[in-house]
């Protein structure tokens, strides 16, 4: 989590107290994970709507994120095994604390041996499932491209662990149906596309995020509370003895700037463990939670959705800066599907791997569930008001999809987020009431792309 100048928001440690939902502090809630949750699919393959009578499936195309992976660095580990040795050397553990640094260093060796930052088994496991129920929901649609030999175009932001991705989904499409291998183009990347927050489109998105003194000030006033600095003291008395943990609260260790910090770092390994599960030496993961309570990890989890939501879901309800980038990934979207309209294009699929950074904006650009509530100062978002969650909107492996339908001149469009019919934003009208299927002219008509 970044650290922020000391400006302090007046008047919000009120309205944040109650941000954790009761059920957190007695339960292991998802939520904890925030963006590093792993995947599941949110409907059964057999409980989707049938398309109107006389809709055959002409495409399908998705936009993924990554699976589970390993942390981009080894930075948490090292700066809470560097506490932990000192703590050992001085007799300063608890008994729970002394199994803590055999876990920690196990967890970084797995992570070191993958490569940190690179997909993990479990990506892999979550990729592979994600690709074979695709084909379960469409198996007309890939027994025409079979048949046409329509390709299958699959691009990536560049980076190793999308293109990884990719080649993992379109792996498993191969494996369960070999008459599509020959199919599958070479991945290109794309970063303009799927990495817009890296690239020239995102360059005022990233002054935002650097520069902005709203932000930075609404992001101290959450993290900087007395919440933050009780439930990283339960966190450390969990590992080190009080004395240890006041000390290291003094400022006596310049590894670690405050408790606050050495905590986010325990957390920071609790959230990344699971990812990591295909790598231990059981095939189970470590079970960190023995170190961080459920309502702890709840607040935690919670400071680290409140960075997301602000810094790229819906944020301030007066700016789109943090989602309006993703503007040319809707546009593509549109782009690929009036092509098919169009005769312009024998794709059977387009297939995009990419990362959080790109997929929460998209979420909230395109009103997805979850991603509609901006805030205003006075009013902060809070889990106590405010639907959008980490854990939902972009777990490991989040996908949005659209599926299209012909009949004749006229194409339907199914919209598919973490694989649940999911309707368009408000003011869209979909082909009946209760429909998951809408024409492609109310969707341009509503997304304003009509002439």
């Amino acid at each position: 989590m970044k650290r922020f100048a000391p400006v302090l928001a007046l008047g919000l440690s009120a309205l944040l107290a109650a941000s954790v939902p009761a059920h957190a502090t007695d339960s292991r809630s998802l939520d904890s994970y925030g963006t590093k949750a792993s995947y599941e699919p949110q409907q059964s393959v057999r409980s989707y709507q049938h398309a109107p009578k006389g809709y055959v499936p002409v495409f399908t195309e998705t936009v993924s994120r990554h699976g589970s992976r390993a942390a981009s660095s080894s930075k948490d580990g090292d700066l809470i095994l560097g506490l932990w040795d000192q703590a050992a050397d001085e007799g300063q553990l608890t008994s729970a604390g002394e199994q803590f640094g055999p876990d920690v260093r196990t967890l970084l060796a797995a992570m070191d041996k993958i490569g940190h930052g690179n997909l993990s088994g479990r990506g892999e496991e979550e990729l592979r499932g994600a690709a074979t129920r695709m084909e379960k929901r469409l198996p007309d649609l890939f027994r025409r491209i079979a048949k046409d030999s329509a390709p299958i175009d699959v691009v990536n932001s560049g980076e190793a662990r999308a293109a990884a991705s990719g080649n993992v989904f379109t792996g498993a499409l191969a494996a369960d149906d070999p008459a599509l291998k020959p199919l599958i183009r070479p991945a290109r990347s794309d970063r303009d596309l799927l990495y817009f927050h890296k690239s020239a489109g995102g360059a005022a998105y990233r002054d935002y995020v650097d520069h902005d003194q709203r932000l930075a000030a609404t992001l101290k006033s959450i993290t900087d509370q007395r919440a933050t600095r009780q439930a990283a003291r339960r966190v450390l008395e969990r590992i080190f003895k009080p004395a240890f943990v006041q000390r290291i609260a003094d400022g006596e260790f310049s590894s670690v700037a405050s408790d606050s910090d050495a905590a986010q770092a325990v957390y920071d390994l609790y959230a990344i463990a699971p990812a990591m599960s295909a790598e231990m030496p059981d095939g189970r993961g470590l079970p960190m939670e023995r170190y961080i309570a459920p309502r702890d990890a709840a607040w935690f989890g919670y400071l680290s959705d409140a960075e997301d939501f602000y810094e790229k879901g819906p944020g301030f309800a007066d700016s789109d800066i943090t989602y309006k980038m993703a503007d040319v990934l809707l546009d593509d979207f549109f782009d690929q599907v009036e092509a098919k309209r169009d005769g312009t294009s024998a794709l059977g699929a387009e297939l995009r791997f990419t990362h959080a950074e790109e997929i929460i904006p998209l979420a909230a650009l395109m009103g997805l569930p979850g991603s509609t509530q901006a805030v205003t100062p006075d009013h902060p978002y809070t889990y106590a008001d405010n639907a959008w969650r980490g854990a939902s909107v972009a777990p490991m492996a989040a996908n949005i999809q659209w599926d299209v339908f012909r009949k004749d001149d006229t194409y339907l469009v199914r919209m598919l987020y973490n694989e649940k019919e999911t309707t368009f934003k408000q003011g869209c009208r979909p082909v009946s009431r209760g429909s998951a299927f809408y024409d492609l002219n109310e969707l341009e008509r509503c997304f304003d792309r009509a002439g």
